[in-house]
């Protein structure tokens, strides 16, 4: 590897991680202030950096929020892709992932509803939003064949999603398991 090599890969890690602290900023005005109170400026503000940083990355408030959506539905994505290949049942898998909106998964949990909420008025974030139920849908394929049963496990889950968020209580892993278990008993594999 010649010098210039090492420039230039020294330059895409930086922008990597350039990138990566605009995309966090993001979410933490999200989750700070809604979808509503990111701008180019608030997020630079946030990140200690100059406007023109924010947009040399991003050179949209769509591409920005694209991102930041991206950021959160890739780490769903990666679960659900990890309980879909497990030999453990993927529907407790799904229900302990959904009651970690009550705890720790709280924060993200948040700015991925705000974000996935905005995709209704934006649609550039609609193929995004759209991640986190085709992978739900996907892991009820597991289970059954019915188109009903698979769609009604889809909206189950958002709403439980959404109930989670709404609520200041713990969330009960073994409710929603069952929850979900009863849109899968129509028909199964």
């Amino acid at each position: 590897m010649t010098a210039e090599d090492d420039t230039v890969d020294g330059r895409k890690l930086r922008g990597r991680r350039r990138r990566a602290q605009i995309i966090e900023a993001t979410l933490t005005i999200v989750r700070r202030d809604g979808a509503a109170g990111v701008t180019h400026r608030t997020v630079a503000k946030e990140a200690g950096i100059a406007t023109s940083l924010t947009l040399y990355y991003f050179a949209t408030l769509d591409d920005l929020l694209i991102a930041a959506l991206t950021s959160v539905t890739d780490e769903y994505t990666h679960r659900i892709r990890r309980l879909i290949e497990s030999a453990d049942d993927p529907v407790d898998g799904l229900a302990r992932l959904i009651a970690e909106s009550a705890g720790p998964g709280r924060e993200r949990a948040l700015a991925e509803r705000e974000l996935s909420t905005l995709a209704a008025r934006r649609p550039a974030l609609r193929p995004v939003a759209r991640r986190w139920r085709d992978n739900v849908a996907e892991l009820a394929r597991t289970r059954t064949d019915d188109p009903a049963a698979v769609e009604a496990f889809v909206a189950l889950s958002d709403g439980l999603c959404a109930a989670i968020l709404l609520n200041d209580d713990e969330a009960d892993v073994d409710r929603i398991r069952a929850v979900l278990g009863k849109a899968l008993q129509r028909t199964g594999r």
